[in-house]
């Protein structure tokens, strides 16, 4: 389904048709548990550990052949502050700052201070690692090479997932779900309502390469067919390889099997221009490619409807929510899909708008000025909970939010916050019986915050 953002052949709502009733027989038993959790990124990871280590039992399932997502699999190597856009509140912490502790130890973390645009710079092949001792530690059942086919309906509700791998099809049967996939395919598949929106941030892979110079890339990308993009790249730590991010894929949809074979193949296309570009022009002519993703960097697919969307007002005025779960402080960058370049908008009420080697483009977004800016938004457990749900929660980026306000919230440390937080409401539900939504916000925010999370 090649351009596949027809509104056409992607429509704004989307109810699956995939639930049906199976019959016990039909499958093997891979573990029954409390909690299943599907997708294995950090949010994935950080939503098992903390349900365990509250006590439940807990699988979690991840189609590569490891965990950290984009992170890892992606190569996009960078968390952003801890800290308030002032840097003078820490308003992050829980398993984002123990894991940064953790790498640390093997010198697997530089930190950069006060910094919009990056705080750590992880080498995600020591991270990948480490997330296999949380799961390990936590004593989570890890399904790898396993790929979530299907709900498991038993007297119509939702009892299982259907996983395919090679030891076949077969069953993990919980009490409570997490769909931390990225793309809602559980939320999707099990019935809920999901959306995708009007315009949909383009997918970017990156590469691992010891130099580049971005305008050069951006001086000659027609020639080489490069889509007019944002080319930036940050190192590895404790070596002399860099991530360079360059490509831009645009007009496809990347919950779409055509179209993600396509941006695949494409950006593999678009990385290797780039290398010619700079073996062409550039001053090292012997400029070799070192590292290639295992998959595309997705920034935006399918949204849950959830019980509260997150509006653009409300991020970019730092509106505090009863039930808020997780603190942001990083710009909200629109990567768009019509016209090169990124329009970033800041919580002090300016904004810009950058293009390839053109002239910054500065604005002001809030017309009237406020007596004192906020420095930091948040996210509330409602956004993550879908639309008459009992028994599944979702984490990560199909949380239910308006364009501008996702352009933020979008980004690694505020999702392993929602991945923490969905742990932590399902394993209230489980302890006490109850649906997922009825769960007491207030509940699950002293939990959190009791398991070293900053709950403001």
């Amino acid at each position: 389904m090649t351009g596949a953002l027809a509104a056409a052949a992607v429509p704004n709502f989307a109810r699956a048709k995939v639930r049906v009733e199976q019959k016990d027989s039909q499958f093997k038993e891979a573990a029954s548990v409390d909690i299943c959790v599907l997708g294995g990124s950090c949010t994935g990871v950080f939503a098992a550990v903390r349900a365990a280590r509250l006590g439940a039992r807990v699988a979690i399932v991840e189609q590569a052949n490891g965990f950290g997502g984009v992170a890892v699999n992606g190569l996009v190597n960078v968390w952003h502050s801890f800290m308030d856009t002032e840097f003078k509140r820490q308003i992050i912490a829980g398993m984002s700052q123990e894991t940064v502790e953790r790498l640390k130890k093997r010198g697997a973390v530089r930190t950069i201070e006060k910094s919009e645009t990056t705080a750590f710079l992880l080498n995600p092949f020591e991270l990948k690692t480490e997330l296999d001792e949380l799961i390990l530690e936590a004593k989570v059942i890890p399904f790898l090479h396993s790929l979530f086919s299907e709900p498991y309906i038993k007297d119509g509700e939702i009892a299982g997932a259907i996983i395919d791998g090679k030891s076949g099809r077969r069953i993990i049967r919980a009490k409570y779900f997490i769909d931390a996939t990225g793309d809602a395919d559980f939320c999707l598949r099990s019935g809920f309502k999901v959306y995708t929106a009007d315009s949909i941030q383009p997918a970017t892979m990156c590469a691992l390469v010891k130099n580049f110079d971005s305008k050069l890339i951006i001086k000659h990308s027609k020639e080489f067919n490069i889509p007019p993009t944002y080319v930036w790249g940050v190192p590895l730590p404790g070596g002399d390889l860099r991530l360079m991010a360059g490509t831009r894929i645009s007009g496809h949809f990347m919950a779409d099997s055509e179209d993600l074979t396509f941006a695949e193949i494409e950006g593999r296309r678009q990385i290797r221009a780039i290398m010619d570009i700079m073996r062409k022009y550039g001053k090292d002519a012997k400029l070799q490619l070192l590292g290639l993703p295992s998959y595309i960097g997705v920034r935006e697919t399918r949204h849950i409807a959830s019980l509260h969307k997150i509006t653009e007002d409300e991020a970019l005025n730092g509106v505090h929510y009863p039930d808020a779960i997780a603190n942001g402080s990083y710009r909200f960058d629109v990567h768009h899909q019509d016209k090169p370049g990124v329009t970033f908008h800041y919580l002090n009420g300016t904004a810009k708008y950058v293009s390839g080697n053109a002239p910054i483009k500065e604005f002001t977004w809030r017309k009237e000025a406020l007596p004192e800016n906020p420095t930091f938004y948040q996210m509330p457990l409602r956004s993550l909970i879908p639309q008459n749900s009992r028994n599944v929660i979702a984490a990560g980026r199909m949380i239910d939010a308006d364009e501008l306000a996702f352009s933020g919230i979008r980004v690694m440390v505020n999702m392993n916050q929602l991945g923490e937080a969905a742990g932590v409401a399902t394993y209230l539900a489980l302890k006490s019986g109850k649906n997922i939504g009825d769960v007491p916000a207030e509940e699950v925010r002293k939990t959190l915050a009791s398991g070293g999370s900053i709950i403001i």
